[in-house]
Order: C-alpha cells, then sequence, then structure tokens
C-alpha cells in the first residue's frame, strides 16, 4: 500500500467512526491554511466547505480565534502538508459542512450545516 493509499484509508475511517459519508481531498487541490499551524500551536482547527476549482474546501488554523484579516488563510497543495501538520491529513476526508478541533488527548469532529450555507468570501 503507497502513502496516499494508507492516508486515504485513514480518512475513510475517521468518516466511519464519525458516520460521514467519505468525499476525496486529493493531493493535487488545495487548502486554505494559516501560517500559525507551522507554530506548533494549539488546538488545529478545520472546516470544509464545498469544493471548488482546484481547492478542496478545507480551512485549517491553529488556536483559538479564527483571524478575520483577508491574507490569514495562504494556499497550499494537500500533498505538502507533511511540511505543516500531518496529523491533520487524516480528517481530509470529511466532506463539506464537517469541522474538527484536534490537541494533544483532544479530538472533536462534528456536523456543522451552517457551512454548507456560508458564503466565502
Amino acid at each position: 500500500m503507497n502513502q496516499w493509499s494508507a492516508i486515504e484509508e485513514a480518512q475513510r475511517d475517521v468518516c466511519r467512526r464519525f458516520a460521514a459519508q467519505f468525499c476525496a481531498a486529493p493531493r493535487h487541490l488545495k487548502i486554505g491554511i494559516a501560517l500559525n499551524v507551522r507554530d506548533g500551536i494549539f488546538p488545529i482547527n478545520g472546516l470544509r466547505h464545498a469544493l471548488e476549482g482546484e481547492t478542496s474546501g478545507w480551512y485549517i488554523w491553529a488556536g483559538e480565534e479564527l483571524s478575520t484579516d483577508p491574507d490569514f488563510f495562504k494556499p497550499l497543495h494537500i500533498e505538502h502538508l507533511d511540511e505543516w501538520a500531518p496529523q491533520i491529513k487524516k480528517y481530509l476526508g470529511l466532506p463539506p459542512g464537517w469541522r474538527f478541533l484536534i490537541a494533544p488527548d483532544c479530538e472533536d469532529v462534528w456536523f456543522d450545516e451552517s457551512l454548507l450555507h456560508a458564503r466565502r468570501e
């Protein structure tokens, strides 16, 4: 099993645990990620909007607060996540409308219907 097959299987496992339908996030697609994710700050938060164009719909940030700065999120191809936060890759198979929050000894995953109706700027 190659690395990406193993990652997809881990994503499918997360989806099964939370009774969510698997929605692939191919490694060539982009996520929006905050620079603070590289700083080792916890918790790490993620939310997924609908896939659009070359984006997976995922937005990832670290810490308690989500900034409103329009430059807060930077585009990053999923295949480069190992350099940022490899521990989040297993959550990227969750479909649009899902969120996660992780920290050492903490994992919270939930569906947030408002994400399906949110308008991205």
